[in-house]
């Protein structure tokens, strides 16, 4: 049980670092001795300390014949920063209880490996589960190549996305929208598509407060090179980090005019016209990027939903009705059968005052 007290507070050193340590995995360290705390630390940021060295540090000489907790296994590889596990094993920790492994496969167990052969004890899989939930960002991108995805939208109780002449602002109240912000913030970057950029103009910032703002990647689907060059995306501190993925038809011209004006143009297939989403996701992954918010509207969510590349859904919802054939609903495209209808499991519900928050995993299999 005791070991169950200390891992449980390593995942909440972790937590500290959740939306600052991209491309980098959300980590946790304690170090125990004789029944007490004699060191902690957690990964803050990309380039900063790893949360074995911040814990080793914190305790000096008090490591030796020391415990270490850890929800991830100790690196032993040089990446921004040296690797950990030797510096474990040369502080005199006797024991490692690590949540999980390195899902990424070109590591996976070397860290185990080396601190077992310097003669430390390592036992994995203390609440693993929980562990690889909180950072299924990172998991994801190891395993599947590709950024983790989540779909999130706004809608009202009949799933409408706006009214029947297209006006939305705003579904969702305050506090809902805030929230979206600290979502976008946790992101590497946020996608729309070119009719949603056309018609509501948004600029897709993070609106907070120290430690943020951050500047996720602003990106475009828009197959013909539509997106109009006084757009707000292009007058954000960065316009390099608008990102318009094009397809093959789109005219030089009008590829040439928005860089120009400082976006970075992708250029994907575009099967039928629509930009093809794991092309997509193939450029972002080489650019580093783990986390991608995709916000619509119902036509994009379709695309990356029939591509089965959605991890996750986050869905806000108001308590509203609006009804209306033609009103936009928050997903397109063909639809499924209801045999065939995607599955959703670890479901998560929030008040945020009058709304609600629904949050899900894609089951998969």
């Amino acid at each position: 049980m005791s070991d169950e007290r200390w891992m449980r507070r390593a995942l909440a050193l972790a937590e500290e670092g959740r939306g600052l340590t991209s491309p980098n995995p959300m980590v946790g360290a304690v170090l125990v001795r004789d029944g007490e705390i004699v060191g902690e630390g957690a990964h803050l940021r990309a380039g900063g300390p790893h949360a074995e060295v911040g814990a080793l540090a914190a305790a000096g000489a008090r490591a030796r014949g020391a415990t270490l907790y850890v929800t991830l296994e100790p690196c032993a590889h040089h990446g921004r920063t040296p690797p950990c596990a030797p510096a474990v094993a040369a502080a005199g920790v006797v024991r490692v209880v690590a949540a999980q492994l390195d899902p990424n496969p070109l590591v996976t167990g070397r860290g185990v490996a080396q601190l077992e052969a310097a003669g430390v004890r390592v036992e994995v899989g203390l609440l693993a589960a929980e562990a690889a939930r909180q950072n299924r960002v990172f998991v994801t991108a190891m395993r599947e190549g590709r950024p983790h995805v989540t779909l999130k939208g706004a809608a009202t109780l009949d799933g409408k996305i706006a009214d029947v002449h297209g006006a939305s602002r705003w579904i969702t109240g305050e506090t809902a929208r805030a929230r979206v912000h600290r979502m976008r913030a946790e992101c590497d970057a946020i996608v729309v598509g070119v009719t949603t950029a056309l018609h509501d103009d948004p600029a897709l910032t993070v609106r907070l407060d120290a430690p943020w703002p951050a500047e996720p990647y602003r990106i475009v689907l828009d197959a013909e090179a539509r997106l109009r060059l006084d757009a707000r995306l292009l007058q954000a501190p960065t316009p390099a980090r608008t990102l318009v993925a094009v397809g093959p038809a789109a005219a030089a011209e009008r590829v040439a005019a928005l860089e120009r004006a400082g976006a970075t143009v992708l250029r994907c297939p575009a099967p039928g016209g629509l930009v093809d989403v794991r092309a997509l996701l193939a450029h972002l992954h080489a650019r580093e990027v783990r986390a991608v918010l995709v916000e619509g509207g119902g036509e994009v969510h379709a695309s990356f939903l029939e591509a089965g590349v959605v991890d996750r859904v986050a869905i806000f919802l108001a308590p509203l009705l609006l009804g209306g054939r033609g009103a936009p609903s928050l997903i397109g495209g063909v639809g499924r059968e209801l045999k065939g209808a995607m599955r959703l499991e670890h479901l998560e519900v929030t008040r945020l005052d009058a709304d609600l928050l629904v949050e899900a995993d894609v089951a998969r299999g």
